[in-house]
């Protein structure tokens, strides 16, 4: 476990104060603009960190950025919103009974999965209906 620094603890308190998923320039943005003087790679280095001890998500956008935010204990899956970014925790029984079943069928053990499933949200879809049904004569 890595010592607990006043860096690492204001990423944690930022990260815990986000809704859904955010980019390390993102929540260093937030950081500086709160009149936080931590450093862009100091951002990404506690987020790593927090993310392999399990105190934070980490995923990729579909545009290949990685993602962060404060992680619920246990294992789940998301739905995330291309959109606005909203994240729903998820159970995916079958996921699980699939991905154990793939890998013993290939000879695999202590398997691990993520599972993210990136669309629109409610919302999202409702708005981009609206603009669609506008912009029709």
């Amino acid at each position: 476990m890595k010592r607990n620094t006043w860096q690492r603890e204001a990423v944690r308190e930022a990260l815990t104060s986000t809704e859904g998923f955010i980019s390390a320039q993102g929540l260093h943005l937030s950081l500086h603009e709160a009149g936080s003087p931590i450093g862009l790679a100091t951002v990404y280095r506690a987020l790593a960190d927090l993310a392999s001890e399990g105190d934070a998500d980490s995923l990729q956008s579909p545009e290949g950025e990685s993602l962060y935010r404060a992680c619920t204990t246990g294992h789940h899956h998301h739905l995330i919103c291309r959109n606005c970014g909203l994240t729903v925790e998820i159970e995916a029984d079958a996921v699980e009974q699939w991905a154990r079943q793939a890998a013993a069928a290939h000879g695999f053990t202590q398997a691990q999965h993520v599972v993210d499933v990136f669309g629109l949200c409610a919302s999202c879809t409702a708005t981009s209906d609206l603009a669609g049904t506008a912009s029709m004569p």
